[in-house]
């Protein structure tokens, strides 16, 4: 068995890009006060929740990723790892995440855990993605479940703070992964994928990323109105989201829309990593 296919096949970027939101949402709700056990729990559980997911959705796309260029290499179809490999690591992966997370945090997290990896694996990856022009609605829901997960492993149950981190991950994946559908569109045709830019239009799909870029600015903003967040959080992620949205308005107009679209999918990372950061750290800031 080759290990580091197997590897490859938990998608390591978007691993570990979704455990970074899951410990930003633990370190926020903790407030400082760090029990170690849970926070080890909730990385480790988090990460095999999130891998198996990743692994599971290798082995549905098959079809899908024989025919996009970027993906025609994972292990799956070059033979380094088989589908039985496949599927047993994916489900030994999420069956131990969801273990220590069931003996070091709560239900709570442990029932958000197993509803994103439904969701993420069955009602995106094996329905919507495929038959609607929504799937990425639904694929957003459970991009925001880990800092979802992290807030409650500190807090132990959902208040208005909890709602406010997962709606900004939750607006935050729409103008981030828009961005990809029209800078990749010719793929996404290629393997018949119903996304907005081929079903609609680019300028239809550039006014959703104006919304929802929007949306995430107000969520993200809320926080330090309703206390939860320092001035200089304030101040960081304000002058972050005006340069978004600012970007976000020059599409309106824009005629080479794929140029733009990377660009925004640049700064979408960059915001998402200072967010990220900004709330592990609002403890410490005056």
């Amino acid at each position: 068995m080759n290990g580091k296919a197997l590897y490859r096949l938990t998608k390591p970027g978007v691993t570990y890009g979704n455990l970074i939101t899951a410990l930003a949402g633990y370190l926020f709700a903790a407030g400082g006060s760090i029990d170690w056990a849970t926070f080890g729990a909730l990385a480790i559980g988090t990460w095999g929740i999130i891998a198996s997911a990743c692994v599971i959705n290798n082995y549905l796309d098959q079809d899908i990723d024989a025919v996009m260029a970027r993906t025609k290499k994972r292990p799956l179809l070059t033979g380094e790892v088989t589908p039985r490999q496949a599927l047993v690591f994916g489900a030994l992966l999420g069956v131990g995440g969801t273990i220590l997370l069931a003996m070091f945090t709560n239900y709570l997290v442990v029932g958000i855990g197993v509803i994103g990896w439904i969701t993420y694996v069955w009602l995106y990856g094996a329905l919507s993605k495929r038959k609607s022009v929504h799937g990425t609605l639904v694929g957003a829901v459970s991009g925001a479940a880990p800092i979802l997960a992290g807030y409650v492993a500190a807090r132990g149950s959902i208040d208005i703070g909890a709602v406010l981190v997962f709606a900004a991950l939750f607006f935050w994946q729409m103008p981030e992964f828009y961005s990809i559908a029209i800078y990749r569109k010719k793929e996404y045709a290629a393997a018949r994928i119903p996304l907005i830019s081929i079903v609609k239009s680019v300028d239809t799909t550039i006014r959703h990323i104006f919304v929802h870029t929007l949306a995430f600015s107000v969520s993200v903003l809320l926080l330090p109105v309703f206390g939860y967040t320092s001035t200089s959080y304030a101040a960081i992620m304000g002058l972050g989201c005006l340069y978004w949205m600012y970007l976000a308005f020059q599409g309106l107009s824009t005629n080479k829309p794929e140029a733009w679209a990377k660009r925004m999918f640049r700064f979408s990372m960059v915001l998402l990593l200072v967010f990220s950061l900004l709330i592990s750290i609002d403890i410490f800031l005056p």
